[in-house]
């Protein structure tokens, strides 16, 4: 194998890996849960037929209600949130994964660390072709 071949393939997977979303996603709402520990976890619990998070699956006694018992540690959505000091007004659509307004920024920072890395590749190979 060609050994220029390899760094490039490198690059090029780890410029993709970097410019790909991650797989962490938050619930958006316009689904059931898959269970009711994802619901509690997401603040949810009583979920009345009808509602978007309800589901079928939900409601083990068929009453209408999903997730009607909750832990005892539960804490519903809106406390959670008036819990922590956030506004909820000033939500953004980021997912729970600790990203913020710095994220963009680190992001760009490492797509340009790759494609400098990339250039200097590129010089190489073109020194190294000229004095051959």
């Amino acid at each position: 194998m060609n050994l220029f071949r390899m760094p490039a393939a490198l690059a090029v997977a780890a410029f993709a890996l970097a410019v790909t979303p991650g797989a962490a996603q938050a619930h958006e709402g316009t689904h059931p849960f898959e269970n009711c520990s994802e619901a509690y976890a997401n603040g949810y619990a009583n979920i009345a037929e009808g509602d978007e998070h309800y589901g079928s699956h939900l409601d083990r006694d068929a009453d209408g209600i999903g997730c009607d018992q909750p832990p005892a540690d539960f804490e519903p959505a809106d406390e959670a949130a008036d819990d922590a000091g956030k506004d909820t007004a000033d939500d953004t659509d980021l997912a729970a994964t600790g990203g913020d307004g710095a994220t963009p920024y680190l992001a760009g920072g490492g797509a340009v660390v790759i494609l400098a890395g990339g250039g200097v590749l590129m010089a190489v190979r073109r020194r190294r072709a000229g004095t051959e």
